[in-house]
């Protein structure tokens, strides 16, 4: 078997530990190396920015890959003004958003099977006290079918006493979870921002794990200009503590998120947990430190009824995660020589039977590997053995198979069955593909990937498909 337009064969291109990597022509410019390579195709052409999130990026036909338009090469500046899908075969752009009264949207992700958009939007009307920030943004979802009609996922309550299904502050980087019946997200806390120290009176702002869902929608009362409705049901589900004891499980921080399999998990009695999310967790070692290890949270059926708080959280303290919510962890890498997770900026992703979460850590010799752990917990198994960094967030392959990622300025496909790398790319020098995203589509035959192009002086960066055989 050979890649296509490479002349190849597979075995050829497999980046084994100790060896060298495979060796491509070096080419004056982006395009001569895509033309080169005929299974690669660039799909945005116009000289704007356009940004990919790191999973949910295609329609569930795998026609169309959304992106947002914010203009800087790490989209680390939040001023995109529209959400845009394009075409992967005739490159057609719908816009399906436009920003509007000063506010930017962007981090867009697709519903697994209706012709949803769910994305990041900011403040209308900034003012000085309320811009742009980590808790001061909400999910936005936009149907583009027959309904053509959008809406807010999650509600903000700042007025006491609180609105159960609402949050405080602000959501980001929403994903809906494999069967569409809900989404996550990460949070800040605006009413617990005005604490700078902690103390045992109150709790600070720490970034935590949310969800919404569409058990019924909320209506908060009026009286704050920056209150507002939602129809689906908002609750946090990770339990964060601003000084942990080293050594422990409490973690200070929850992020980079991912839905544990396509219906959920096998726990080692043979039941079934359906609905669970994987994250990392900021723990403090032993002899002190801070480091991310693998959490997972078991999601219970109903997510409405209360647990050891309100859901909605009081003036001091962090809204609580609902009944029946388990929080565990599932990695203890203190004691290694690279000890947590590792490398580039990514979110954890597990295979689609749910049995393995990967995340990337480093080797003893210090480079970036792709591990994976089971969502029942055990010693994480180092998956890949290359002599380069994996360099970018990852996603699976549909049939659990293989992940997507980038390593050594090139798209490349890590066999789960046996470790090894494989280039599906040319290696770029000039301008490599941006870290940000490496997304299969629904079904597996494409890759989806941002890369930066020159156009009329300026590099902007577009969008590439790479094939799969």
């Amino acid at each position: 078997m050979r890649l296509p337009g490479t002349g190849i064969g597979l075995a050829a291109g497999f980046l084994l530990a100790g060896s060298p990597p495979l060796a491509h022509p070096e080419y004056n410019s982006q395009e001569m190396q895509a033309h080169s390579f005929p299974n690669v195709r660039q799909v945005t052409r116009r000289p704007a920015g356009h940004i990919l999130t790191n999973f949910g990026a295609w329609s569930p036909d795998s026609e169309w890959i959304v992106y947002d338009t914010r203009p800087d090469p790490a989209g680390e500046i939040f001023q995109g003004n529209t959400i845009e899908m394009v075409h992967v075969r005739t490159g057609e752009v719908r816009v399906l958003y436009t920003a509007r009264n000063g506010a930017h949207c962007g981090v867009a992700t697709h519903h697994p099977a209706l012709p949803q958009v769910v994305f990041i939007l900011g403040p209308e009307n900034p003012t000085p006290d309320w811009q742009y920030g980590p808790y001061h943004r909400q999910g936005v979802v936009v149907d583009y079918g027959a309904a053509l009609r959008q809406w807010n996922l999650d509600a903000r309550d700042l007025l006491p006493p609180f609105t159960p299904g609402a949050l405080r502050g602000g959501s980001h980087v929403h994903v809906f979870s494999p069967g569409g019946g809900a989404a996550s997200f990460t949070y800040e806390d605006h009413v617990l921002a005005r604490f700078q120290e902690s103390g045992p009176d109150h709790d600070l702002n720490l970034r935590n794990i949310g969800l919404s869902v569409p058990s019924r929608p909320v209506k908060v009362k009026p009286g704050h200009p920056r209150n507002h409705d939602a129809e689906w049901f908002s609750v946090l589900v990770a339990r964060t503590t601003a000084h942990p004891k080293p050594g422990s499980d409490e973690i200070q921080k929850a992020c980079e998120e991912g839905w544990v399999g396509t219906n959920g998990y096998v726990r080692p009695d043979g039941s079934r947990q359906p609905l669970a999310l994987a994250f990392q967790g900021l723990v403090v070692a032993p002899g002190g430190g801070a480091h991310a290890e693998v959490f997972i949270v078991d999601i219970p059926p109903e997510v409405t009824a209360p647990g050891d708080g309100p859901l909605c959280g009081t003036e001091t303290r962090t809204p609580q995660p609902p009944r029946g919510t388990v929080q565990r962890r599932l990695t203890r890498t203190s004691g290694r020589k690279f000890p947590g997770l590792q490398g580039p900026r990514h979110w954890l992703r597990a295979a689609p039977d749910g049995s393995r979460i990967a995340c990337l850590m480093r080797d003893d010799a210090g480079v970036v590997q792709l591990w994976t752990v089971s969502p029942n917990g055990g010693d994480p198994a180092q998956l890949t053995r290359n002599v380069h960094d994996i360099a970018s967030a990852f996603t699976w392959s549909p049939d659990g198979k293989s992940v997507a990622h980038l390593l050594d300025g090139s798209v490349a496909l890590t066999d789960l069955a046996s470790g090894r790398t494989t280039r599906l790319t040319p290696r770029y020098t000039d301008l490599p593909p941006r870290p940000e995203a490496c997304v299969f589509s629904p079904d597996g035959r494409k890759i989806a990937f941002v890369m930066p192009v020159r156009l009329e002086g300026t590099v902007w960066n577009q969008v590439f498909v790479v094939e799969v055989e």
